[in-house]
C-alpha cells in the first residue's frame, strides 16, 4: 500500500488554532506534485504538543482531503498505552490507512515493556501498523529481537527506524520470521 515518496506533514497554525484550509491546500499540492502517501501527526507534524481534539481534526482533515488518491498514514504514538490505542482507533474510525506509532516517550520501558505496548495497540485495532523507533526522541532504543517478536504479529508490516544505524536492516533481515518493510 505504502511505497515511494511519503511525505511526513507539517501541521499549520494561524492565531493558535489550527489552520485547516491551509493544511487542506497543502494535502492537495502534495499530492498535485505526485507524492505516495501521507503520513499526518508525527514528530514532524508537531504531535506532541496537539491536544486530543487537534490531533483527531488533524488526522480527520488529512483522510478527508486526500480523498482514497494516495494512502494515509496516521501518527499514533503515545506513552500511555492506552492513549495510543485511542488515537489508532480514531484513525482507523475515519478512514487512515495505516498508524505509525512511536516508542513510548519519557517512561523507558525495558523491552517486554515495549513489546506490550505495541501488541496491546495491535490487539486492540485492525489496521496497518508500522512502528517507529525514535530514540533520540524517546529515551529507548527498541532492540532487533523485540522488532523481530512484533513483527510475527499480523498487522505490524513496517518499521521507521531512526537510529541511523544503517547496519540495523542486515541485522535485521537475518532475525525476520515475516516480512517487514523496512
Amino acid at each position: 500500500m505504502f511505497y515511494g515518496a511519503i511525505t511526513a506533514l507539517v501541521t499549520p497554525f494561524k492565531n493558535g488554532q489550527f489552520d485547516q484550509d491551509t493544511y487542506t491546500q497543502f494535502v492537495n499540492w502534495q499530492i498535485d506534485q505526485g507524492i505516495h502517501g501521507l503520513v499526518t501527526c508525527g514528530t514532524t507534524g508537531e504531535s506532541p504538543t496537539l491536544n486530543h481534539d487537534e490531533h483527531n481534526q488533524v488526522v480527520e482533515s488529512c483522510v478527508r482531503a486526500a480523498k482514497g488518491r494516495v494512502p494515509v498514514m496516521a501518527g499514533a504514538g503515545s506513552n500511555a498505552t492506552s492513549e495510543a490505542i485511542s488515537l489508532a482507533q480514531h484513525a482507523k474510525n475515519v478512514g487512515a490507512d495505516a498508524v505509525l506509532v512511536a516508542t513510548p516517550y519519557y517512561n523507558k520501558p525495558n523491552q517486554q515493556g515495549l513489546f506490550e505496548h505495541f501488541k496491546a495497540i495491535h490487539d486492540a485495532v485492525d489496521i496497518p501498523i508500522y512502528l517507529y523507533n525514535i530514540p533520540g526522541r524517546s529515551v529507548v532504543d527498541m532492540s532487533d529481537e523485540t522488532i523481530a517478536r512484533l513483527a510475527e504479529l499480523k498487522n505490524i508490516v513496517g518499521l521507521k527506524d531512526a537510529t541511523g544505524n544503517l547496519a540495523r536492516t542486515s541485522t535485521l533481515l537475518h532475525l525476520l520470521k515475516n516480512e517487514l518493510i523496512l
